[in-house]
């Protein structure tokens, strides 16, 4: 029984994705490969080579993989998948991952498994439906099984102990189905949301994007905190589209997540409930954000934020 673990790097090195992925393999049972596809990208695959657990990387390196097109990527999956006798393969459950993954699962002829929180059997998985108001239980009887693995259900592989081979393979040529035309990066010189250790996010009733940095950057720099917000407020033009905490936003679990001027909706807490220890500020005593808080201020977000400042 083997694992195949598809990378997320940006060619110099891993993201934090990847190692969460590998503990969800290595729960998976037998040996795991790490297929690190990209264009100048040894660095990337000599980080991969050094996580413990991990006993070989595939390193298919080519202009092709340069920007991860879906078709490329997915292309170069099942080349490998083909010359090898792999039983999983693990995706991280991110925008990348849920590009490439179904494509895979399609062209192998099998269903995919998807969002996976933990692993009970090599063929038995934990997944949350409903928003994460309830979890199934989910059996593959599929010969290869196709899995995405949502990273705050796992904690992250050791990045160094391990001695893995690394084999270089051959690039797939490029498929001509889609191209690179360029890509827009927001600077953020805060920590990455979802890697972030503690998060302070806002919600609509702060009333504008004015208050939102007016109120919620003082504390998030008191804090060495990175910036969420809900789908709400994201709406509303308060904050930008990759600061969105959610469903239809980032999954987080940080150690510390700060609620503020949250009501809590249900595609909100799918986002955000894993966190270790969540305070909410609220002045609506029957918001939901109550019911999964560990601590809750009912109390004017206006006043309550600046005092917690100067107290800090």
């Amino acid at each position: 029984m083997t694992t195949l673990v598809i990378a997320e790097h940006d060619h110099a090195g891993l993201r934090g994705a990847t190692f969460n992925t590998i503990t969800a393999a290595a729960q998976c049972g037998g040996d795991i490969h790490v297929l690190v596809a990209g264009y100048n990208a040894a660095g990337a695959a000599q980080a991969a080579a050094q996580i413990p657990g991990v006993s070989k990387v595939l390193h298919a390196d080519g202009p092709s993989l340069e920007h991860a097109l879906a078709e490329n990527l997915a292309a170069q999956v099942l080349a490998v998948v083909g010359a090898g006798s792999y039983t999983h393969i693990l995706f991280p459950s991110t925008a990348g991952g849920k590009n490439v993954a179904p494509r895979v699962a399609a062209k192998l002829d099998v269903a995919q498994v998807s969002d996976i929180i933990r692993v009970h059997a090599p063929d038995t998985f934990d997944r949350p439906i409903y928003a994460g108001n309830a979890i199934a239980t989910v059996q593959s009887l599929d010969a290869v099984k196709v899995i995405t693995v949502r990273t705050t259900g796992f904690d992250a592989a050791p990045a160094t102990g391990g001695s893995a081979a690394v084999e270089s393979v051959a690039a797939v040529p490029d498929s001509g189905k889609s191209r690179f035309l360029g890509s827009e990066i927001a600077q953020n010189d805060r920590p990455d949301l979802t890697a972030a250790k503690i998060i302070v996010s806002g919600g609509r009733a702060l009333g504008s994007a004015e208050k939102f940095n007016e109120v919620l950057l003082p504390l998030a720099d008191k804090l060495g905190a990175a910036i969420g917000a809900s789908r709400a407020a994201v709406d509303a033009g308060y904050a930008p589209n990759d600061w969105q905490v959610g469903q239809t936003g980032k999954i987080v679990a940080p150690e510390l997540y700060v609620a503020v001027g949250i009501s809590g909706a249900i595609q909100h807490l799918a986002g955000m409930k894993d966190s270790k220890i969540i305070v909410a500020i609220n002045k609506d005593p029957e918001a939901p954000i109550f019911s999964v808080a560990d601590y809750g201020l009912e109390a004017d977000l206006f006043t309550a934020v600046p005092e917690l400042i100067q107290s800090l």
